[in-house]
């Protein structure tokens, strides 16, 4: 009975404000004004005020309102996880199965750039000095490469 007395005060004074702003001739405010002051009066009218406070004072509602809230927490970490992780459950997925092909397959019996070794070519020429400095990259460039760099 108090929750109905107070909306029905704030809905009249808010049409007493709706009025005044009228007086100005700020039709378009007092319009507003009225609206935002009625509410309370269709609230009391219609039931939800006695229902809010019925639930308000309900032991069952505020532990409904906990099992909420805590939901809400589970998700917003599990989200945070799996942004943290990285990319969608796809990538998360493929990114395992690249993770157990590599165990199944030793990086040292592969060739450092993924490519086949060409065959040793005994009338080849020897390589200049700058070539093996790039075979020192190359190992670098493959290190980078396996950890996504």
């Amino acid at each position: 009975m108090l929750a109905e007395t107070i909306c029905s005060a704030v809905s009249a004074a808010g049409l007493g404000i709706a009025a005044i702003t009228a007086y100005r001739r700020r039709f378009l405010s007092a319009a507003r004004i009225a609206a935002y002051s009625l509410l309370p009066l269709g609230l009391v009218l219609t039931g939800a005020v006695e229902w809010a406070v019925g639930t308000a004072f309900s032991l069952t509602a505020w532990v409904g309102f906990g099992l909420i809230g805590v939901a809400w927490l589970l998700f917003l970490t599990t989200r945070a996880v799996e942004r943290r992780r990285g990319g969608s459950r796809k990538e998360r997925k493929a990114a395992a199965a690249a993770a157990r092909h590599e165990a199944a397959e030793p990086a040292a019996s592969r060739p450092s750039l993924g490519r086949s070794a060409p065959a040793a070519d005994p009338a080849a020429p020897a390589r200049p000095k700058a070539a093996r400095t790039d075979d020192d990259f190359s190992d670098i460039e493959a290190i980078l490469k396996k950890h996504g760099i």
